[in-house]
């Protein structure tokens, strides 16, 4: 090899880890938002209401054969 080749390989080299190190960083950047979309969301569902005045045994069984 001569030294415009290796010269080459090394641009070649850094230039492929900095491509990597800028992905993955977006990547991160994508994750954090999508879980604070998610964890909006989330936030914004409210719990179904408790019953009121039900038989204590309303609801403890699944009819399966229906």
């Amino acid at each position: 090899m001569n030294v415009t080749g290796i010269a080459a390989l090394s641009t070649t080299i850094a230039e492929t880890g900095r491509k990597e190190e800028v992905a993955v960083t977006m990547l991160k950047k994508q994750q954090d938002a999508q879980k604070t979309a998610i964890t909006q969301i989330l936030d914004g569902i409210t719990p179904p209401p408790a019953p009121q005045n039900l038989p204590p045994n309303l609801g403890s069984k699944i009819n399966t054969t229906a």
